[in-house]
């Protein structure tokens, strides 16, 4: 068993600058128990390792870390309206948009992970100030690309900026909050990842028609630097420093063979219909069974010698964090595809402009927002069939979104797609802030910053897989069945995802912590 699973998470008391460690009080107590009950009760959570109680994430708190944590989930998907003016402006061509999508992803999933343990070791708000700080300076780097190319290296930094702010704030609310206090804010962050990915391509079609001072497509990148900044000042005053007790070392060999795998596998993906298939395309695919088996080998061999793996098999073993995963996966997938897909379907079929393509929506947005306000008290009275039967919903949405576009293509507007859209994101609301949720529930304080990685890995590739599989799917059927028949066609593949969801929703728990 791995042998951090017995420890707390060290709450220290906060910093001033970044990157300058707090000093603690020396204390002759231990800061880790081997009682299984004493790990996972909520009042032990809040109190460091000397019995003094921990500081308290305090409202302020927790909005100042929902804030960073949104950035990199709206710059996921702001891109997605912008890419036809990127495209007439630095002339990218098919390929390096995609680049420009799939090197911020793949950046992103890749580090996730690393993100999380390093925030374990050198202290979640340290680094969370940083990302902070890293991600304001691509984005700004982004803003300014003088051409195509330049543009997709500083979205692959932005990536790696955001792997490394995006942990700290799911292991700053496992490790600062306790009890329903701790179950509130993960609704809360649950909420704030599905509304980023719609606001995302809202506030992206709103800043590039807004054609601010003439910067285009630029003020989707621009924009960040203010908004990161006025998070750092928040960050400073209001987030507490935790980190765990025991921090491991990077595990090297899991963390370039999980590098490796996410490569071999959304790289070739994402970029190969652009390229023609080439045969490095062919051999990354290859690649990856085999760069996952030796993975999961390294990590597990690594906890039977006492290691502390990149990703400990003893914790996805416990049943809140594997049947949650598992749920993840096809919920994010059919997820992401969508968000690429219909921003393509509405600017190149129905011809809306950026600002329509974004309003459209806006009813999705208002009802999930809806949905994870109610989500709390549904989970207290109905458990996991909370989850189920927002998957339900959903499967609604999409029938009645893929009969829309099936008898009013290509007359639609922004009103004749609404009330499906609305449906959809009521039921999607119901599911995602609960699964977050759900997976956390049960992960020691000590391993917030692994447990979050591993969450939010798994969402990040699970949404890069559905651009990667439903994007190719919607595009390749576009040019022979044209862009309303595959657009038809994609719902239905979603909906296959949905019918997945929801036979995973019956293996979660069934009650919510």
């Amino acid at each position: 068993m791995d042998p951090s699973l017995n420890s707390r998470a060290q709450v220290l008391p906060r910093v001033t600058r970044i990157g300058t460690p707090a000093r603690t009080a020396p204390s002759n107590e231990p800061v880790s128990r081997t009682d299984s009950a004493a790990r996972t009760d909520p009042r032990n959570d809040a109190r460091t390792g000397s019995g003094r109680p921990a500081p308290v994430l305090t409202p302020l708190g927790l909005l100042t870390v929902l804030l960073g944590a949104a950035l990199p989930m709206v710059d996921f998907f702001i891109v997605n309206v912008a890419l036809p003016t990127i495209d007439r402006d630095l002339n990218a061509g098919p390929a390096v948009l995609e680049m420009v999508v799939a090197g911020y992803g793949v950046a992103y999933a890749v580090l996730l992970v690393l993100g999380g343990r390093l925030g374990d070791m050198f202290g979640r708000r340290n680094l969370f100030l940083w990302g902070l700080v890293t991600f304001a300076v691509t984005s700004l780097a982004c803003g300014i690309a003088p051409n195509a190319w330049t543009l997709v290296g500083a979205r692959v930094a932005q990536g790696a900026a955001s792997a490394l702010l995006l942990p700290q704030a799911l292991a700053t609310i496992q490790s600062a909050t306790s009890g329903s206090s701790r179950g509130k804010a993960l609704s809360w962050y649950g909420a704030t990842a599905g509304i980023a990915s719609t606001v995302g391509q809202v506030l992206g079609g709103v800043l590039v028609s807004a054609d601010i001072a003439g910067s285009g497509w630029r003020a989707i990148f621009l924009v960040n630097v203010p908004v990161a900044a006025v998070a750092l000042v928040l960050a400073l005053r209001s987030v507490p420093e935790t980190r765990s007790a025991h921090p491991a070392r990077v595990d090297r060999p899991g963390t370039l063979l999980l590098a490796l795998s996410l490569i071999a596998l959304l790289l070739p993906l994402t970029e190969g219909r652009a390229a023609g298939w080439p045969v490095w395309s062919w051999v990354l695919l290859a690649v990856f069974p085999f760069a996952a088996a030796a993975f999961v080998a390294v990590e597990r061999r690594g906890e039977r010698l006492g290691k502390t793996p990149l990703l400990p098999p003893s914790l996805v073993r416990l049943h809140s964090v594997r049947s949650g995963l598992l749920l993840i996966v096809p919920f994010c997938l059919g997820f992401g595809g969508f968000m690429f897909v219909l921003a393509v379907a509405m600017q190149d079929g129905l011809h809306f402009g950026p600002l329509a393509a974004g309003a459209a929506l806006a009813p999705l947005c208002a009802t999930f927002f809806a949905a994870s306000l109610l989500g709390p008290r549904a989970v207290n009275r109905f458990g996991r069939l909370t989850v189920t039967g927002g998957s339900l919903i959903q499967a609604v949405g999409l029938v009645a979104l893929a009969a829309t576009v099936h008898w009013g293509w290509p007359h639609l507007g922004i009103w004749a797609l609404a009330p499906s859209m609305a449906v959809l994101g009521f039921g999607q609301g119901f599911v995602l802030p609960v699964v977050f949720r759900i997976v956390l529930s049960e992960v020691p304080p000590a391993q917030a910053g692994v447990g979050s990685g591993a969450m939010a890995t798994t969402q990040q590739s699970s949404l890069a897989l559905g651009v990667a599989t439903l994007g190719t799917l919607f595009l390749t059927l576009s040019g022979s069945t044209g862009i309303g028949s595959a657009l038809v066609w994609m719902l239905l593949a979603q909906l296959a995802a949905v019918v997945v969801t929801t036979a995973l929703s019956l293996r979660l728990p069934k009650t919510v912590a």
